[in-house]
């Protein structure tokens, strides 16, 4: 599981640097994440313009982050392609996260220095 973090000013960004997020990968999403939110940032904003397919496995995947997160951080999604943004509109996980159009701009300073 390619996860790329980039570590700015006021949220980690974690680009998803595949195109599937199922079953088969689902929990080495999850033990990637671990690893890399381990940040002191209050904002995770998950890249997800990469990903072209998202499974139950998957949604589970980025829930349990979402879940681990909390209560202190928060879990975003940026740049979802219509066909993960269906998948969360049909189980109503749209109205669980916060959700961006577009993938945050990374500062000058920060596009070099990655996280973790």
């Amino acid at each position: 599981m390619k996860l790329v973090p980039n570590l700015q000013d006021d949220f980690l960004l974690v680009r998803v640097d595949e195109a599937r997020i199922d079953a088969a990968v689902a929990i080495r999403f999850k033990d990637a994440m671990r690893d890399i939110v381990d940040q002191p940032v209050t904002r995770v904003i998950l890249d997800l313009s990469k990903v072209d397919f998202l499974d139950s496995s998957g949604l589970g995947a980025v829930v349990a982050v979402m879940k681990m997160l909390a209560p202190e951080r928060r879990l975003e999604l940026a740049g979802m392609t219509p066909t993960v943004g269906k998948v969360f509109a049909l189980t109503r996980m749209d109205s669980v996260f916060t959700l961006h159009a577009a993938v945050p701009e990374l500062s000058a300073a920060a596009e070099g220095r990655h996280a973790g």
